[in-house]
């Protein structure tokens, strides 16, 4: 294969690789060669079809093989030997592909960028403020007060009370549409918070001001979106009867609510609520951390950037922006989407601090554990709930999607990385100065 440059210009490369006809032919006869103790053939013994006749048989199809892994062999080759590492796949087109006939050199033309040398960057200098919050008892007791809420007990109102919005109320109710009850439409003894929303809209509002022992017909109409295709829009009548009324009781913020969320005590509940709120403060540090230092790392390196990273970046990022201003556009019928210079800016930013940080994760051997990739399937496979192992299957078989996975996971190590060889003070503020500074992440 003989290989002749056409461009070399700042990152882009250009090259046709040449194939003599001879030496394609030669590759094609070696195949059959090889093949033919194999190939059996009615009026032949096997092993025994003449040369002249596979070649007939099989020529064509044994001539593209041997095509295509002399220019893969070839490329792959070049590649190695000038250590380029194309950005993206590299564009290969056949010259005269539709006037070349048998007897004629393959000339291929192969076009790519390449991906840019790293700058050797010393990043022990770099000076980086950690943000620091204590849980302090007023959000501790926030935190309780709002356990107490969610377990609140139900009192019954005094004799002859009238329900209120708040309240619970425990009915028999018997629904029926067109005069005839419907399946799942009777329930004893149900209880039900009044402005709860967990019945159809209408619903609870009739029961304000009902008293127990009343007969009530709730007179509503289900949804036009409602999952019960056969009573989706109809009007209903709910026959129901207030059995009980009670009023809404906050737990008391003692042992007793701390069994009730898994502590052996009120002490043990408030350390751990301290720990997670801590926990929290913590991730929310991370996030202000992680920025400057991103920033840090994009006021360090300079260097050319390959136009097709950054298009396709710029793409997704003006089409994930235009999805997020049209929330209600669930579909891609809306055209193409053209990046604006700002678009661009940032998807350079992205593009030459992802090279950077991949540099970086392969100098310091940063590798992604099959432990750390299972944990991130299993978290991402509860927001499918009931579909789990359809999800496991589409991750094993997509490398994409395993990629996707891999990538953040990997640019937290060499965050972690970089954080542990550069010199950081940590600084304690307060919870609202840290919320400050988290918000001032998305006005950048």
């Amino acid at each position: 294969m003989q290989v002749k440059e056409t461009q070399n210009e700042g990152l882009k490369r250009g090259y046709t690789f040449t194939l003599p006809a001879a030496e394609l032919a030669a590759k094609v006869d070696e195949k059959l060669k090889e093949a033919q103790p194999e190939v059996e053939m009615k009026g032949f013994r096997k092993g025994k079809v003449p040369m002249a006749l596979l070649k007939k048989q099989f020529g064509p199809r044994v001539l593209g093989d041997a095509m295509q892994e002399a220019v893969d062999g070839a490329l792959r080759d070049h590649l190695e030997s000038t250590g380029d590492r194309p950005a993206v796949q590299p564009k290969i087109e056949m010259e005269n592909g539709e006037n070349w006939k048998e007897g004629d050199d393959v000339v291929v033309n192969v076009a790519y960028e390449a991906l840019p040398a790293i700058p050797e960057t010393d990043l022990s200098g770099i000076e980086i403020e950690r943000l620091v919050v204590k849980a302090e008892d007023k959000a501790v007791d926030e935190a309780l007060a709002n356990l107490a809420e969610n377990a609140q007990n139900f009192e019954d109102r005094r004799k002859g009370s009238k329900a209120q919005s708040g309240d619970q109320v425990v009915i028999d109710f018997k629904g029926m549409v067109d005069g005839e009850a419907f399946e799942g439409g009777t329930a004893e003894n149900y209880p039900l918070v009044l402005g709860s929303g967990s019945f159809i809209p209408g619903f609870e509002d009739q029961l304000v001001g009902a008293k127990a022992g009343e007969n009530v017909d709730v007179k509503v109409t289900f949804p036009a979106e409602y999952g019960a295709a056969h009573l989706a829009g109809k009007d209903a009548i709910f026959e129901t009867t207030v059995k009980e009324v009670k009023a809404p009781k906050k737990a008391e913020i003692d042992d007793e609510l701390a069994k009730k969320f898994g502590a052996e005590d009120l002490a043990s509940l408030k350390a751990q609520i301290t720990e997670r709120l801590e926990a929290e403060y913590q991730g929310a540090s991370r996030q202000v951390l992680k920025r400057a230092l991103l920033d840090k790392l994009d006021g360090l390196y300079s260097f050319d950037l390959p136009e097709a990273l950054v298009e396709i970046e710029s793409g997704q990022i003006a089409h994930q922006l235009y999805h997020e201003e049209h929330p209600d556009d669930h579909g891609h019928n809306h055209g193409e989407i053209e990046p604006t210079d700002e678009h661009k800016k940032l998807a350079e930013r992205r593009v030459r601090l992802g090279l950077v940080l991949a540099e970086i994760g392969q100098k310091a051997e940063v590798t992604v554990s099959d432990q750390e990739m299972t944990q991130a399937v299993l978290r991402q496979a509860r927001q499918y709930p009931g579909q789990e192992r359809a999800f496991f299957e589409f991750i094993q078989q997509n490398q994409q999607a395993q990629q996707q996975l891999r990538a953040p996971i990997f640019e937290d190590k060499v965050i972690d990385h970089i954080v542990e060889g550069a010199k950081v003070t940590d600084k304690e503020v307060s919870k609202e100065d840290l919320e400050k500074a988290v918000e001032a992440l998305d006005e950048l």
